[in-house]
């Protein structure tokens, strides 16, 4: 809902609709919300019947208008109140790029290989709280050709703040979200070999597909780049051609925003001192790792930038809660009566989020045994064998008891494993999550914390699932 002088207003009107849309109404009606799946329209809703290349939107028309939708958008006459458009998808972009037209709130675009759902979170939590429950963003990762236009459809007119999130793993696949986005702050939160099985000229490829974020910045927008990566200079020059602000952040003391200092906090996570620019900050970070020390870095550059409460971003990232698959931790009972702790990271990996988790594991003292479920890490082209081997380092540096490797990838992995001589770890490998779940249940006992991590292809999602409800 929007914020008026009576107080709320409709999301869209049928008219309004109609008219970023080019499309026909069927009537007059007002809607609340926008979903293009039929099983998450609430009361209220707008349902866009999108047409894909194995469903096609409009065969759940019924079932929508069945669960509240007050309207849909349709290129096929209905029952029910709808706008007539030639094609949906097309429809969905307009509807977006009319919400962005009618905001006068600050946009901030995130994108990165490692990050980007965390630092949009914690953005969103930060900037929700100095504007007193006024910002939106991109629900889940939702930062694709489909997602990106949804979450803009979705922006109240009266936010005061919109954050953003952009995936890729092709070249070019940024430039057209951005310029839908056209974000006023727009941060990088790192660059690493995530997909650069679809990269040519390898990292340096990535960066500069990532680099299409700046593209479409506003006027006087800010790019907000990491200084201690390795392309920096690279980001840098590619910021320069499109915006004069460009700000980094990172733990070198050339960058415009850096750590000073940095402790480990009594009940986990870093107590931080940060420079920002001119100003500095003491705060807590409730997520353990340096990965989210940097992170944090990148949030006070975007807060600053956008004109936000810095004292209150320090007390957002103080309270952030680990997100599902993302680093949620769970205390799950035993069935004889122990705890053990998990760590899901489920969702997604490669060689740089890999290598941070086993190092914070690494730091990690429990009661108990430390055990791994480690899933392959897809789309690295001809690099797989060579970062699947080079994953054996970490994870003996993580000093773990047990790991159970996922996936025909991690072969690799298990070959090096077995030639180093200086650990003492059990090694499993096995095919899919199911047979993971089988192993880990043999293994966790009272007082072990579980890290479950790998690619999302692997389903890893589903081993977390069944632990955490005792279904194992």
């Amino acid at each position: 809902m929007c914020r008026s002088a009576g107080g709320v207003t409709a999301l869209w009107t049928s008219s309004a609709l109609a008219a970023s849309m080019q499309g026909q109404a069927s009537g007059d009606f007002t809607v609340n919300g926008v979903a293009f799946d039929s099983r998450e329209i609430g009361p209220g809703d707008l349902f866009l019947a999108l047409k894909g290349e194995h469903s096609d939107g409009h065969l759940f028309v019924d079932q929508a208008f069945a669960a509240g939708a007050a309207g849909a958008i349709v290129s096929e006459p209905v029952d029910g109140p709808h706008i007539l458009v030639s094609d949906t998808t097309v429809a969905l972009n307009l509807l977006a790029k009319a919400s962005r037209d009618r905001t006068a709130s600050k946009i901030i675009g995130v994108t990165g290989s490692v990050g980007k759902t965390g630092t949009k979170d914690a953005l969103f939590a930060a900037l929700d709280r100095c504007s007193l429950g006024h910002a939106h963003r991109s629900v889940k990762s939702y930062n694709n050709h489909v997602g990106v236009p949804l979450s803009l459809s979705r922006m109240a007119k009266s936010a005061d703040y919109g954050i953003f999130e952009m995936g890729m793993n092709h070249a070019g696949e940024l430039a057209e979200l951005t310029q839908l986005v056209r974000p006023d702050v727009a941060v990088i939160t790192t660059i690493g070999p995530a997909h650069i099985g679809n990269f040519v000229h390898g990292e340096e490829g990535i960066a500069d597909a990532k680099a299409e974020i700046f593209e479409g910045l506003t006027a006087d927008g800010t790019a907000i780049i990491p200084f201690d990566n390795p392309h920096y200079q690279r980001l840098k020059a590619a910021a320069g051609r499109y915006c004069q602000n460009i700000v980094s952040f990172g733990f070198g003391v050339d960058a415009d925003v850096r750590a000073i200092d940095v402790v480990p906090a009594p009940q986990g996570g870093s107590l931080v001192t940060a420079k920002i620019r001119d100003k500095s900050l003491c705060y807590t970070i409730a997520e353990p790792g340096k990965h989210w020390v940097s992170n944090s870095l990148a949030i006070l550059a975007a807060v600053d930038a956008a004109g936000g409460d810095l004292a209150c971003a320090g007390l957002a990232l103080a309270e952030l809660g680990g997100i599902e698959g993302r680093g949620k931790r769970h205390r799950i009972s035993l069935a004889d009566g122990g705890i053990f702790q998990l760590i899901d990271e489920s969702y997604n990996a490669n060689p740089v989020s890999m290598q941070a988790t086993l190092q914070q594991m690494a730091l990690t003292d429990p009661a108990g045994k430390k055990i791994a479920i480690l899933g392959a890490m897809g789309e690295l082209g001809d690099g797989s064998r060579a970062f699947h081997e080079a994953l054996a380092k970490d994870i003996i540096g993580a000093k773990l008891s047990s790991v159970i490797l996922v996936g025909d990838d991690m072969r690799h992995t298990v070959s090096k494993l077995q030639q180093a001589l200086d650990h003492n770890l059990e090694i499993s490998h096995v095919d899919n999550a199911s047979e993971a779940l089988t192993e880990v249940a043999k293994k966790i006992s009272d007082g072990d914390i579980l890290l479950v991590k790998g690619s999302n292809y692997l389903g890893l999602g589903s081993v977390v699932s069944s632990l955490v409800s005792g279904e194992y």
